[in-house]
Order: structure tokens, then sequence, then C-alpha cells
């Protein structure tokens, strides 16, 4: 009987639980997540869940990790800075496929060289410009982007760029056609840039974690979630920490499915930083075949079908004025809940709480902090940033004590962009505290920031909301508004055929709001979801009862829903894709395009079997090398032809190889 143990990683509880057999729950736990060091809380969640089972750490026979790390770092813009080497490319496409936006300031380099369709050279790889590029910034830089021109056709001018990268600087680097097969030069030149800027963040996480178990006395091989809910070793976890973005999301699909064998439902998680929606179809998700979106970013990762809000229990709380009316807007970027912080520096927070609600006219930064995440590297940061770091030291801080004037806002605003700096504030789970649907940290200090808050003044001069208990059901209608809203969205966009609009108008649209509320005038409008909610998350008990009454439809809140993603870490199976074309450039040749480069065969199933042979063996390999045991190979055949004189003459052909199996574990 195999005990497993899985672990996730969300943006402020680390839940631990533990499963017999693939069958059984024996136990879960949850600590608070250390952004600090995210293996702090996996260590302090492990340790929980097993004192509470009563299980030796040894009999642990496999760990499997899911983690948000990645989906936050993308959707709050944090990461390394890395260098992209763009071959055979225009400047222009930097601008005009979001690259210059997704660089936020970092280096580039445009290079001559890269290939054709048909995977020949168009020009030399230009070495004599990238190797002053990489001297000047390898010290400068956590890592490094490839992406050349058909690099899927033939990535040797991928490789020798990654090569001299190595040589040159010894920085990870990220070239674009181990990420995807498909072509898109730019989307792709995007999923290794964003590759390459979390691969500090996931490798330190993975390694810290590992440390953790092992100092627990767990000596079992870790897994960690990709995108797709699928499995793969740490090892390849570090290599590509891009295939984690929406691991969070993934596992709790998979663990939603695990609980409640529901075959077709919207499956909901609300975390600290975000809200996850996605549609469970006949028992499986479905995956995204744009690839997986995060905030602005549409890579070439396959990842769920999934929809992904920055709206959670920490999401910031805005002030929102217009004319003679006021409000609250939340997300999409997440602030430490006040009622935390304090607890860390209680005796700085409620001080300055205090103070600030005995001066007479409220101040820009009342009921905000902010502190330094300790060892975080801060390397490339401008002079003024670094001193406004120094300045903020290791200590809790009143933002309105460190902020000086205008221009340093713009410098905070970079080092919590880096995440070297959190900014603490009220948020949905301050109002929970004061509202008494939590209790777990500092509800003093929550109720004061919300008094403070209910300061601030609208168009009409008057104070929005005085009262702390007024202000904070405000807070949690408006979560309750905004999630339906990301659950209809979702549902409009599986809609076939649609409606003609986009999700996000038909969800907001007056014939959609009046039905809700079951509008009965000389028109009757009822409106609704047609299908059950599972909802999923640690809060989801406190906020979901209420979305499924404004959607009129059944929420589902399963046992352990709370712990719905760590679930899902654990029954999930190992699964690697390899994907390759064939193409035909000329009449009687077919090509077919290898990680090595192009070979040509004589005729289509010579070179359809070489291929099929090829990504077998890499997908089998893949599989293995993460841990899987009883591998079963799929192949699926996409084969293009077009009518030329009466006859059928090949255009291309797309072959894709799915290696699956449960991870392999030791029973002891």
């Amino acid at each position: 009987m195999a005990v497993l143990l899985g672990v996730d990683t969300g943006g402020t509880y680390t839940d631990a639980v533990l499963i017999r057999d693939e069958t059984e729950v024996i136990a879960s736990a949850k600590a608070l997540t250390t952004r600090t060091d995210l293996a702090i809380g996996v260590g302090n969640a492990v340790t929980a869940v097993l004192a509470q089972s009563g299980i030796p750490a040894g009999e642990i026979a496999m760990a499997s990790l899911s983690t948000t790390l990645a989906t936050n770092a993308l959707v709050e813009g944090q990461g390394g800075r890395v260098a992209l080497i763009y071959v055979g490319f225009r400047a222009s496409d930097l601008e005009a496929h979001g690259l210059i936006e997704a660089l936020r300031g970092d280096p580039s380099l445009l290079l001559t060289g890269g290939h054709d369709h048909a995977g020949a050279e168009v020009a030399p790889l230009d070495e004599a410009a990238l190797i002053p590029f990489l001297e000047t910034l390898k010290e400068d830089v956590s890592g490094f982007a490839v992406a050349s021109q058909f690099a899927t056709r033939n990535p040797a001018h991928e490789l020798r760029a990654a090569e001299l990268v190595a040589q040159i600087t010894g920085r990870p680097v990220s070239a674009s056609h181990n990420l995807s097969a498909k072509l898109n030069g730019p989307k792709r030149a995007l999923t290794a840039l964003l590759n390459a800027r979390l691969i500090g963040m996931i490798d330190r996480l993975i390694g810290r974690a590992e440390d953790q178990l092992r100092a627990l006395g767990i000596d079992a091989p870790m897994m960690v979630v990709r995108g797709d809910g699928a499995l793969m070793s740490s090892a390849q976890a570090r290599e590509r920490p891009i295939e984690t973005i929406l691991s969070g999301p993934a596992a709790s699909l998979v663990g939603a499915r695990w609980l409640t064998r529901a075959e077709t439902a919207l499956v909901s998680d609300i975390g600290g930083t975000t809200t996850d929606v996605a549609l469970l179809r006949d028992g499986r998700p479905a995956i995204d075949p744009a690839g997986a979106q995060v905030g602005p970013y549409r890579t070439m990762v396959e990842a769920v079908a999934m929809r992904t809000h920055g709206l959670g229990g920490d999401s910031e709380v805005h002030f929102v004025s217009e004319g003679l009316t006021a409000g609250v807007t939340l997300g999409p970027k997440r602030l430490l809940p006040v009622s935390l912080i304090a607890v860390d520096a209680p005796e700085v927070v409620h001080n300055a709480l205090d103070a600030q609600l005995r001066r007479s006219v409220a101040g820009e930064h009342d009921g905000r902090f902010l502190r330094a995440v300790p060892g975080q590297e801060g390397e490339g940061l401008a002079p003024r940033d670094l001193a406004l770091l120094e300045r903020i030291g290791g200590a809790v801080w009143p933002l309105g004590e460190i902020l000086r004037n205008r221009v340093e806002q713009g410098a905070l605003t970079r080092l919590v962009a880096r995440g070297l700096v959190q900014v603490a504030g009220v948020t949905p789970s301050d109002a929970s505290h004061v509202a008494g649907h939590l209790t777990a940290w500092d509800s003093d200090a929550a109720r004061k920031a919300l008094e403070l808050f209910g300061r601030k003044r609208g168009g009409s001069g008057l104070r929005f909301c005085p009262d702390a208990d007024a202000l904070a059901q405000i807070i949690i209608n408006r979560l309750t508004h905004q999630t339906s809203l990301t659950l209809l969205e979702t549902a409009f966009a599986e809609e076939e055929p649609g409606f003609g609009l986009s999700p996000e108008v038909l969800a907001r649209h007056v014939l959609m709001q009046r039905g809700l509320s079951g509008h009965r005038g000389v028109v009757r409008i009822d409106a609704g979801l047609n299908l059950p909610v599972v909802g999923l998350g640690a809060s989801a008990a406190t906020y979901y009862p209420a979305v499924g009454e404004v959607l009129g439809t059944e929420m589902i809140l399963p046992e352990h829903a709370h712990v719905a993603n760590a679930i899902g870490a654990v029954v999930g199976r190992v699964i690697m894709r390899e994907s390759g074309t064939i193409t035909a450039p000329r009449e009687g040749v077919f090509r077919v395009h290898l990680a090595h480069g192009p070979q040509d065969f004589p005729d289509a199933e010579r070179a359809l079997s070489q291929l099929e042979t090829v990504l077998t063996q890499a997908a089998r390999a893949r599989a293995q090398s993460a841990g899987a045991a009883e591998i079963e190979c799929q192949v699926t055949r996409d084969i293009r032809t077009a009518g030329v004189e009466g006859r059928e003459v090949f255009v291309e052909a797309e072959l894709t190889v799915e290696a699956s199996g449960r991870p392999r574990v030791a029973v002891g």
C-alpha cells in the first residue's frame, strides 16, 4: 500500500495531503505560504500533515508538487532579468507581437541568420555580433532566451547560439524549438523569453523543497505538475519551468474530477492571487489549442483551457469614484493582507494604524505597509531602485514613511515587479476577518485598515463608508460579483455556436445581468448557468455559496475542496508528447524535420515511419526520465494532401506521439 504526498504552494496557503494507494485521503494540512522562501511553507505543511496522520516520513513513496509560482509571477510581472537573442527576424516583429512589452526593458539582440520553411539556411548566423553581446551581459542577466526563424524546421542556429551562451556566460539558456514544435516564431520567442525569466525562481523552489523533504526524512522522488495536468520530474521542471504555468489550476481540475467524479461542470478554484475557471467535459479537461494564456501573455505551452483572472482572497481593493457615486473593485494584483503582516510586525502595524486613525485628514498611503523579500537577487537594478531597496532593509514599514516623492513610486513599482518588495493593504481576506468568516490572523488590524479605507471621499465629498462592517460586506459582495463574471465569461467562451460578441461583453450584457436577477416587466428574462459549478480553494466555502445563488446553479463544495490542488498533484499521470513535421519541398522528396536537422526520404511512408520511430523513442525516454512505469504510446497522424490534376499530392504531415504511465513508486 503506497503512501503518496501531494503539495500545492498557493499564493496564501501551502497545502499538503497524504493519499493511500491513490484511493483514500489519509490526512491534509495547511501552512502559510512563505513568499520569501516557498520551501519553508512546504516544510511546515508537510510537517503538519505527517504529525496529523502519524505516518513515518520514510513510508512516503512519492512526492508531487503543484505550484502557482510561475502563473503568479507572470500575472504580477515578476521574474529574473533576461536577454533575448532573436535570429533571422525583423525589428518590427518585436513590437508587432508583444515582445517589447514582455521584455519590460530587458536587453535583446536581433541577429542575421535563420532558415526558411523547408529548413534551408537563409543567412549564416552572425556570431561576430553575438559574442560581444554575451560578454557584455554575462554578469547582468540571470539567463538567455534564443529564438531563430523556422527553428522547428532546422534548429541549427538556435543550437549554436545556445552553445555560445553556455560557453561564454554559463547562464541558463532557453531555446524556443525545445519548448514547442509548432510554427510561429514570435510566439515561440515569447515562450522562450518567459521560460528564461522563470528558471531561477522554479529552480530555487524545487531545490529548497527537496532539501526540506530530505530534512524531514522523505527520500522519495519528486514530481511536478505541468500546465496540462500531467506530471514531470523535478529535473524536467527545472529545465522547462514555463510548462508549470497553470500547474496549480491544472492540478485542481484533476483533483476536482477525483473528488466529485463529475463528468460535466465548471470548476472554479479561488486562491490568494488568482481565480482559475475551466470546463470539465466528459470527465476530462480540454487542452487550449491556442496555447496557455496567463495575464497578457499567449504562450505555446500545452495547458488546460483555463481562464485565469487576477482575483483572489488577497486581491488589492481599489477605491473607485464616478461622479457622485463611489465603490470598490478588486485585483488584478495581490497584496499582503494587513491582518497577515500585522502578525509578523504587530507593534509597527498597530502603531501606524492608530496614528493614521487619529489624524483628521486621510493620507494617500494610509493602511499600507511594505517590506523587502530577503534572499532575492537585486542584480541589474538602477541606482535609484537599489537605494530604495537598501532603505527598506529588513524591516516592515508604513508605506508613507518610505516614499519621499513621486519618482520613488516608480522605483517601488519596479521592485515589486521584480519580486524584491511586498506591499500590504486592504484585501478581501481582511474583509472576511472583519465579517467574522476568518480568524486566522489579526482581526483588529483588519478592522483598523478598513476604517481607514472607508474614510476615502468620492465625488460627493462624503466619506465612502465609515462603518468597517458595512465596508467588509461591500468588498465581499464585490468578490461575489467579479467571480460570477469570470464564470460567465468561461461559459460563454465554451458556447457553440457563439453569440457574435466576446465572452467579456456577453457576461456583462444588460440582458444577461437583468436575467440573473429574474427581470419581470413587459418582458420576462431569466438567465443562469446550465451546469453545476465545483468550487475549490480554502475560501470557497466562504465566498462561493453566494456565487451559486447569483448564477442560479448548483454549487458543489466537495470534502477536501480546500486541498484539491494537492490531491490532483498525486493522482495524475506522467504524459510526454513529442511532435514533428514532414514537408515536401519538391516532388519526390519528403523532408523529416528532426531535432538535429532535416533528413530527406524518397517516399512518404519511409519518412512517416522514421519520424514515428524518432518521436516514439523521444517521448518514451522523457516519460522514463520522469519516472513513469508501464508506459503506453499513442500515435496521431495528421496528413494533409491536395488534389492536383486528378491525383492526391502530399503537402505536409504532422505526427504526435503521446507516452503515458503512472509514476513508479517504491512500495514498502
